[in-house]
C-alpha cells in the first residue's frame, strides 16, 4: 500500500506547544507509515507557491521527518512559521497567480468595501500537485474558517485548536492557553512590587479581541479586577471599585487585567493600521484610555503594562505540552481511521473528535451567568462542585 502523504501547516499567530504537535505528527507518521509535508507560513504556503520554482518551493514546502523535528519542541514559537492569509478573501493576487481568472468578491468590514478573490481553485491545484492526502491544520477560528472551507470542497482535513484566546468553538482548551496565563500571572505578581512602591493602580492589557478567557482566567488566579469584551462595564463604578481596592490595601496600590476588546459603556476601542486577511485591525490601547480616565476622574497615577505578546513566546508549560502531543495523536488516530472534517478538542474535562467549527458561529464567547460577577467585576468563584478542570458548563 502507498505511503500516505500528509501536510501540516499552522497559521495566525504563534503559541507555546505547536512544535510538540508538529513534532508528535513526524513521529507518529512515522510509525504509520505516513509522508508529511510541512506547509510553511500557513495558507499562505499553498496560495504563494510556485512549485515549478525550486526556490519558491524551498520556501514554502519542508519535508519534515524525525532527524529535523527531534529537537524542535524544546522551544516556542512554529518551525513552520505561519501568516494570516485569507485564500478566499485575497485583496492581491500572488505574483504566481497574475493573470489566471479567480472569482471576484465584495467584502464590506465596518463599512468599507473592497473587491476580493477567492483563490481555493489553485490551492485545491497545489494540494493535488503535491500529492496530499490529508492536511492537518493547526490554528485559531481564524486558520481553521478556511480548513472549514476545504473540508467542505472535498479536501480530507484534521484541525487541531490553538489561541491563547481559548475562543475556538466546540472546544474547552486550545493549545497556548495554559501557558499565557501561567506568563501573565508571573507578570503580574511581579510588577506588584512596582506598582505597590509607588502606590499607585496597576492596569494591564491581554489579548482577547471577542473573547475574554484570557483575562477572566488571569483575574480568576491573581484574585484582580478584570473587563472583557463580553459585558460593557460601568467606567464610574470600576474607577470607584479600583480606589476602594487601593485604600483598603495596607500597600495602597490596586490592579485591573483588560482584555484588548473590553470597552465600558459609551467607549468604543479604537483600531488603527490595515485589516489584515481576515478583517481585523490592530487596537489601541483599552488600558491607556482607562488610565487616562482614572487620572482625569480622581488624579490617581497609575502603571499600565501591555502583557500581549509576551505571553505566547517561548517555550510551552507542561499543560500545553500535553494537550499538545495528544491532539497531534488524536489527529493522526482519526487520520489512520480515515475520518476527516473534524478537530481534537477536550469537552466536559475529556479529550474528544468533534466537527471543524462552522465559522459562521464566530468565537466562543465567556459565559457571563456563570463566570462573571458583573457587580463586582471578577470572576465567579462559587459553584464550581462537578465542572471540569477549566470550569466549563455543558
Amino acid at each position: 500500500m502507498a505511503k500516505k502523504r500528509v501536510g501540516i501547516l499552522t497559521g495566525g499567530g504563534d503559541v507555546p506547544g505547536l512544535n510538540s504537535v508538529i513534532k508528535s505528527v513526524v513521529y507518529r507518521g512515522a510509525e504509520i507509515g505516513c509522508e508529511v509535508i510541512g506547509i510553511r507560513r500557513g495558507w499562505e504556503g499553498l496560495t504563494h507557491v510556485d512549485l515549478k520554482d525550486a526556490a519558491s518551493k524551498s520556501r514554502y514546502i519542508l519535508p519534515l521527518n524525525r532527524e529535523n523535528t527531534r529537537t524542535i519542541d524544546r522551544t516556542g514559537g512554529t518551525y513552520l512559521h505561519s501568516s494570516r492569509t485569507n485564500p478566499t478573501k485575497m485583496k492581491k493576487l500572488p505574483p504566481v497567480l497574475e493573470g489566471q481568472k479567480f472569482e471576484p468578491k465584495q467584502s464590506t468590514k465596518k463599512g468599507v468595501t473592497s473587491t476580493v478573490f477567492d483563490v481555493t481553485p489553485a490551492v485545491l491545484k497545489n494540494i493535488e500537485a503535491l500529492g496530499l492526502d490529508y492536511l492537518v491544520a493547526i490554528g485559531g477560528d481564524d486558520t481553521l474558517s478556511y480548513a472549514a472551507e476545504l473540508d467542505r470542497q472535498g479536501m480530507k482535513v484534521i484541525a487541531v485548536p490553538k489561541t491563547m484566546d481559548n475562543d475556538v468553538r466546540n472546544t474547552e482548551y486550545c493549545i497556548g492557553f495554559s501557558t499565557a496565563i501561567t506568563r501573565a500571572m508571573d507578570a503580574i505578581e511581579r510588577q506588584r512590587t512596582t506598582v505597590g512602591s509607588h502606590e499607585r493602580i496597576g492596569i494591564f492589557r491581554v489579548f482577547g479581541r471577542d473573547a475574554g478567557y484570557t483575562a477572566l482566567y488571569t483575574a480568576f488566579v491573581t484574585a484582580t479586577r478584570c473587563c472583557i469584551p463580553e459585558y460593557k462595564v460601568d467606567l464610574k463604578h470600576l474607577i470607584e471599585l479600583l480606589i476602594n481596592d487601593k485604600k483598603n490595601n495596607p500597600s495602597n496600590y490596586s490592579l485591573a487585567i483588560l482584555s484588548e476588546g473590553a470597552e465600558w459603556e459609551g467607549y468604543k476601542v479604537k483600531e488603527y493600521g490595515e485589516a489584515d486577511a481576515f478583517g481585523h485591525r490592530k487596537k489601541m490601547s483599552v488600558a491607556e484610555d482607562l488610565s487616562d480616565e482614572i487620572k482625569q476622574t480622581t488624579g490617581d497615577e497609575t502603571v499600565v503594562s501591555d502583557l500581549t505578546y509576551d505571553l505566547r513566546s517561548g517555550s510551552p508549560d507542561f499543560v500545553d505540552r500535553l494537550v499538545a502531543i495528544t491532539f497531534a495523536n488524536m489527529a493522526m488516530d482519526a487520520l489512520e481511521e480515515g475520518k476527516s472534517g473534524l478537530m481534537s478538542a477536550i469537552n466536559e474535562g475529556r479529550y474528544s473528535m468533534v466537527p471543524i467549527p462552522d465559522p459562521k458561529l464566530g468565537p466562543r464567547k465567556v459565559d457571563i451567568a456563570s463566570m462573571y460577577n458583573t457587580e463586582r467585576y471578577r470572576p465567579k468563584y462559587d459553584h464550581k462542585l462537578g465542572l471540569p478542570i477549566f470550569l466549563t458548563r455543558p
